[in-house]
């Protein structure tokens, strides 16, 4: 390519002339190409430590002039073709035009001018994706893409140099670290080191330090390990590992491919060798912790941070910290951890005035909202520029809260948008028949309000403790504000772990938790959720009508219609709003406490809260965020509970006791009164506080857990221990609960106080941070995920092992390689089709499909039938003859039952099999109804199948399919040369292919005469195809005499035919000519057909698209129509096989599955997936 003129000093350092004239020179990097000795070796080893563009570019053209020392680099190429190209443009286009120049400076102007001007012109055509990378980068992206043979969609998104162990000997290199996979390089001394991981194939990453391995990162897969050193900056590479293999997992667990962010703004200045993914990636790393710091909604965007100080009223002083500000609000969090927390919606702020400046208070900002509230921060650097993106933002924000906007992936049951307020009622409907109004007593109270029941006189003195606990919050209010702009500190937390007032319990959940940003900006969103949920019936509604009467039955808010219908209508709605996540167990348990505090559509909301950013993946269908948690949890225990870790592994109690924990809150293992504080405090805290109290139940029953000797007994002991925990100061009236018949006995455990439960759990191990469970949360979903993928790989090997052959181990590997062939697709090529055809909430053996291009790739790499060029031809035939539900896609089972009866089959079955692949839907049979069929069929809008469609579809495939020989229908003339062709190109690349031609040869020559005489007992021949029989035996007749002679004349023959049939033969130059038709009556209608109607051009364009010739084909091959009245059936084929017996040994030789797939797992260039596939026979 032409690059930016560059001063060189030393033209031939490591560079070698291949031309030159006047005015330039062309020369070859020195070790590159043929040979180059030690020199060479030691430049190769120089360009890559150095990442020397050399590397990427050998060649390079040099402009000088006269006895000048200075040359100039005007261009580069990669490869000899490239070079060249320009090399000419040059000799062509500038030699004789600066000849006329006089000065050589004046020259050394031109040369350089023009080829600044080819540059811009290049550009302008050129992406604009590439302008906003520096050019040092692009080049390393050429040189990833060269080197691991990447496609263009796969991005490159950061490269460091660093060395990679290789035994015990450390490799200098550079990593690649592109969007889906991490990539390694080096060469020294002429040893080339090439290392290619996929990040879906990590298991874990660990940043560590060691005597072997000084301050290394470690990259586990299934099958090896890696370990990288000598980074210049460990952190930041080891951060961008993480963000890539999360985006990894992401995909495996829920399909989301990586999508660039296009409205992240342009830098101010260029980054040097920054790329635009990279920022990308840098802005949503900073985005999720600022989300998750506030409790933000996932579409909130940091738009950036700076130090400053704020005035806080109630303590008189100004506090340091830092202000965030992004699209909807402006944040502020102190230095100091729990000092002081602040977060102003933009839709609340009235004034933004630039106060004095002073030298007590250097650039101070106020900020009024609507609720009275004023905000002075000060020591701003940059104010005047805040000033602006503030006011910017707040043009933004609409004067009413904004139109809906749904967080989920649009689907076939969740429209893209849903209108702001409840729809439009038609003609004929009355408001009354609305699901959802208003007017219904729980859109405007709580169940415990609803239902509340006079206190009985014992309690008297708790209410009064109730009371003092609302002044208290009441104080707190007027000193430090009410509502989203109150001030956050730590004498929040304390009234918040002295238990939130049952009168305030609703308004405070839905401060803490963010959900009431999401309710003030989404009016009548819920309302018209519900009218569009309702009366739907899917797989979510018939779980959640299974489970509402088991959702606190023992509360009497729960044993009457209203309550059961206002969690009906929460939970629906939730599901028809994510159908990703739609209903999971324990969502049920988790809502009725919420109905209890809150209104119906603060309780929706605080579920939304709950399920999409405070328990993430929780409530999926694969409860994926719960086990990662668990998983959280056991690394907390082995950490703080060491000598408690060992005999609860034992045991395996852990993994049982953590899930309902978790899931629940606590709120189905422990008293409704005690379990609604932790409640409280989660909401405040978040997660942590779960697993302090989960570390805190299990060091308070130590002792006893350490003498147990089986799981039931340790169940036991925590189930009554938490059982016992007693809320003291409750008001409300005594719930039984479930597990009291665990405490049922002649001396039931003490009693716990919750309060002193969640005070030794904040002295014990308050110390954990939220961050740090971030990152032990990254580690375990690593492990999670791959751990569902393996147990995803046995259930599918389970169901299928019995209607195949295949062992055990051929099935799992056969399987990694399918899926890896979808998830390829997801990231290269037709990624929303990929997209579309996975589904995590089918059954595992549902979840994966291939396309027939796909199918093509992995037949041609694992099928013992090789067929050369005609094994395209031969794979698309057997992938219509699998796609029995004509969708156009496979799965894993089908994949395996076309493979299984080519490797292990007997010798009928496999004949069976090549037999079907010729005729229809294997091969097409050319008629005029097929013409428009696909057409129709691509036209059609495909409804959405429910779970009864799966159903009905696995109960079909349980039916008992017994197909006899008898029952295959028979093939006609066209078919069967058809299949001779394919049998001849299996054959063609044997050890024993002369013999295996001579049987086709006879077996060819037998059939034909079997389908000529049988016509006549059909009485259905005519008189043209009786004249015709004996001048098809006579074409094949020699052969059968000569057959035992030496040369065979007769063989020879009918080999020619069999090799005109074949998908290699060129097409006749003149098949219109008088010759030829004066030759086709002495020529068998074998190779008349084959060789004049069966040739590549009569296919069409499009044939993969619509599955049958186009109009010409079909006129060609009428014109030299095949006998309509020739056929034979399936029992005569084989009855003719079993006459030779190179053919039946051929057939019932078994072949290693086994090494097709370590070859095709060796593969170290990466093929790229394509949306389409076209094939090159006929059909």
């Amino acid at each position: 390519m032409w690059i930016t003129p560059e001063e060189v000093l030393l033209a031939n350092a490591l560079w070698v002339s291949e031309r030159a004239n006047p005015y330039f020179i062309l020369q070859r990097r020195k070790g590159h190409g043929r040979g180059g000795g030690i020199t060479g070796l030691l430049v190769g080893t120089l360009d890559v430590v150095l990442d020397s563009s050399a590397r990427v570019a050998p060649y390079r053209i040099l402009h000088q002039t006269g006895e000048s020392q200075i040359f100039w680099n005007i261009a580069c190429g990669s490869s000899r073709k490239e070079i060249t190209e320009h090399w000419e443009w040059l000799e062509t286009n500038l030699l004789q035009t600066l000849s006329i120049f006089d000065n050589d400076d004046d020259i050394t102007t031109f040369v350089k001018g023009k080829i600044q001007g080819i540059i811009a012109e290049e550009n302008k055509s050129g992406k604009a994706q590439e302008d906003e990378d520096p050019g040092k980068f692009r080049e390393a992206e050429l040189k990833m893409r060269k080197l691991f043979g990447m496609p263009e969609e796969e991005k490159l998104v950061n490269y460091y140099p660093c060395s990679y162990w290789k035994g015990r000997v450390p490799r200098q290199g550079w990593i690649y670290l592109s969007v889906n996979h991490l990539c390694f390089y080096s060469f020294l001394l002429g040893k080339e080191v090439s290392l290619v991981v996929q990040w879906t194939d990590v298991t874990q990453l660990d940043k560590n330090a060691t005597l072997v391995f000084p301050e290394s990162i470690r990259v586990s897969t299934r099958d090896t390990e890696h370990f990288f050193s000598m980074f210049l900056n460990i952190n930041e590479t080891f951060k961008l590992m993480e963000q890539l293999a999360n985006i990894a997992m992401r995909q495996l667990l829920d399909n989301e491919s990586f999508a660039a962010d296009r409205s992240l703004p342009k830098p101010c200045k260029t980054l040097k060798n920054v790329s635009a993914l990279k920022r990308d990636l840098d802005a949503r790393a900073k985005n999720e912790r600022y989300r998750a710091l506030f409790r933000l909604t996932q579409d909130e965007r940091l738009d950036g941070h700076t130090d400053c100080t704020l005035w806080t009223p109630f303590a008189k002083m100004h506090v340091v910290g830092q202000m965030f500000v992004s699209n909807n609000y402006i944040c502020f969090a102190s230095r100091e951890e729990d000092l002081c927390q602040l977060i102003i919606p933009l839709r609340e702020v009235t004034i933004v005035e630039k106060a004095d400046s002073s030298s007590v208070l250097p650039s101070p900002l106020s900020i009024s909202t609507k609720n009275k509230m004023t905000f002075l921060f000060a020591n701003l650097k940059d104010r005047d520029f805040l000033v602006q993106r503030i006011s910017d933002f707040l043009q933004r924000t609409p004067d009413r809260p904004c139109a809906l906007s749904t967080q989920s992936n649009p689907s076939p049951s969740t429209p893209p948008s849903l209108p702001p307020s409840p729809p439009v009622l038609g003609l004929g409907e009355m408001p009354q028949n609305q699901h959802y109004s208003p007017s219904l007593p729980t859109a405007k109270k709580g169940l415990l309000q609803i239902y509340q029941q006079d206190v009985p006189e014992e309690l008297g003195p708790k209410v009064t403790r109730e009371k003092m606990k609302e002044e208290s919050w009441n104080i707190h209010f007027f000193e430090f504000g009410r509502g989203v702009c109150m001030y956050r500190t730590s004498k929040t937390r304390e009234l918040v772990l002295n238990g939130i007032p049952e009168s305030l319990r609703g308004e405070l959940w839905l401060l803490f938790s963010g959900a009431q940003n999401e309710m003030a900006t989404h009016p009548g969103y819920y309302a018209s959720l519900v009218e569009q949920a309702i009366g739907k019936y899917t797989l979510a509604t018939e779980e959640i009508e299974r489970d509402l009467h088991r959702s606190m039955p023992e509360h009497h808010a729960f044993q009457n219609e209203m309550g059961i219908a206002a969690l009906r209508r929460v939970l629906t709605a939730y599901a028809y709003r994510n159908p990703n996540i739609g209903y999971c167990q324990a969502m049920n348990i988790v809502t009725s406490v919420l109905l209890l505090y809150c209104t119906e559509e603060e309780a929706f909301w605080l579920l939304v809260a709950l399920c999409e950013r405070m328990l993430p993946d929780y409530y999926n269908t694969r409860v994926v965020g719960a086990l990662v948690d668990q998983g959280v949890f056991e690394e907390l225990t082995r950490e703080c509970l060491p000598l408690l870790y060992e005999h609860m592994q034992d045991l395996g109690v852990i993994s049982t006791i953590s899930l309902s924990w978790f899931l629940t809150l606590f709120l189905s293992v422990m008293p409704f009164d005690s379990a609604v504080l932790l409640v409280d405090c989660f909401f405040y805290e978040g997660i942590k506080v779960i697993f302090q109290v989960a570390l805190a139940v299990l060091h308070a029953n130590m002792d006893q857990l350490l003498s147990c000797s089986d799981e039931g007994e340790a169940m036991t002991i925590l189930g009554r221990y938490l059982d016992n925990v007693v809320n003291k100061l409750t008001v409300s009236p005594p719930i039984p609960h479930l597990h009291a018949l665990l405490t049922s006995g002649i001396n039931p455990p003490p009693e716990i106080d919750v309060f002193e439960l969640i005070k030794a759990s904040y002295e014990k191990f308050g110390s954990l941070r939220a961050d740090v469970i971030e990152q032990m949360r990254f580690k375990q979903r690593l492990k999670v995920i791959q751990s569902l993928e393996d147990t995803a790989k046995r259930s599918v090997v389970r169901a299928i092992m019995t209607e195949s052959a295949f062992t055990i181990e051929e099935l799992e590997e056969l399987y990694v390689l399918f899926k890896a062939k979808h998830i390829m697709s997801c990231y290269w090529g037709a990624s929303s089709t990929a997209a579309e055809r996975h589904d995590p909430s089918l059954p595992y053996l549902e979840q994966y499909h291939i396309d027939c291009g796909q199918f093509v790739q992995l037949f041609s790499a694992l099928a013992p039938w090789s067929c050369g060029l005609h094994t395209n031809t031969l794979s698309s035939r057997l992938f219509r003859l699998l796609d029995q539900n004509k969708d156009s896609l496979i799965n894993f089972k089908e994949f395996v039952t076309g493979l299984s009866g080519m490797y292990h089959g007997d010798m009928t079955e496999k004949l069976k099999l090549l037999y079907k692949l010729h005729l229809p839907p294997g091969m097409f049979t050319v008629i005029k109804s097929l013409l428009t069929w696909p057409r129709k069929e691509c036209n059609s809008v495909k409804k959405p199948k429910d779970y009864k469609y799966y159903l009905r579809m696995w109960a079909k495939e349980k039916e008992p399919k017994k197909e006899s020989i008898k029952d295959l229908p028979r093939m006609n003339q066209e078919q069967f040369i058809e299949m001779c062709k394919t049998l001849y190109n299996m054959f063609s690349e044997d050890p024993m292919e002369q013999e295996l031609y001579h049987g086709i040869a006879t077996v060819a020559s037998l059939l034909l005469c079997i389908g000529e005489v049988g016509k006549k007992f059909t009485n259905n021949g005519s008189k043209k195809t009786e004249a015709q029989l004996p001048s098809a035996v006579d074409a094949l007749q020699p052969e059968r005499e000569d057959s035992s002679g030496e040369g065979g004349s007769g063989q020879s023959l009918v080999s020619k035919a069999l090799a005109e049939a074949q998908l290699e033969t060129p097409p006749p130059t003149a098949a219109g000519s008088d010759e030829e038709a004066k030759d086709d009556t002495s020529v068998s209608s074998y190779s008349v057909v084959s060789a004049g109607s069966l040739q590549c051009e009569d296919i069409a364009d499009d044939t993969v698209l619509i599955g049958c010739m186009s109009g010409d084909a079909v006129d060609r091959r009428q014109g030299s129509a095949p006998d309509a009245d020739w056929s034979i059936t399936f029992e005569q084929v084989l009855a003719s096989f079993l006459t030779e017996s190179s053919l039946v040994d051929y057939f019932e030789k078994k072949h290693d599955i086994q090494s097709k797939i370590t070859a095709c797992k060796s593969l170290r260039a990466v093929e790229r997936q394509t949306s389409t596939f076209t094939l090159v026979s006929g059909f």
